[in-house]
């Protein structure tokens, strides 16, 4: 049912946009170190839940940024509640996304790998 729901859609794409704006500009949290990016944002057909897909790049401590991160989700929580009109403000659950880090390991290796081959 949720796969193809314009509503569904439209709330991700609003939740993905305003988590990501919210994360730049307005989290004063020195502890969150790195280039955050939210990649996708997904929320469940109950509207209770949203999985939030971030990548963290160049984070002096990726594990402590995350923590970071996951406790600044009240904050993020109230700030969506007060910028998205839904009759139930998700809770938010943050998720780490490397596939951009894993596409970069990739092209690396490809590259290497025509650099050896033309020598």
């Amino acid at each position: 049912m949720q796969k193809n729901n314009p509503r569904f859609e439209r709330i991700n794409e609003e939740l993905k946009k305003e988590i990501s704006n919210i994360i730049s500009y307005e989290l004063n949290n020195p502890n969150i170190t790195g280039l955050l990016s939210v990649t996708k944002a997904k929320i469940t057909p109950d509207l209770k839940y949203a999985k939030v897909y971030v990548s963290i790049l160049n984070s002096k401590n990726l594990n402590e940024t995350f923590e970071n991160l996951k406790k600044s989700s009240g904050y993020i929580r109230t700030e969506i509640a007060r910028r998205i009109n839904l009759r139930i403000t998700p809770e938010i659950i943050f998720e780490l996304d490397d596939s951009i880090e894993y596409g970069a390991k990739i092209d690396s290796i490809i590259k290497n790998l025509q650099k050896e081959r033309n020598e």
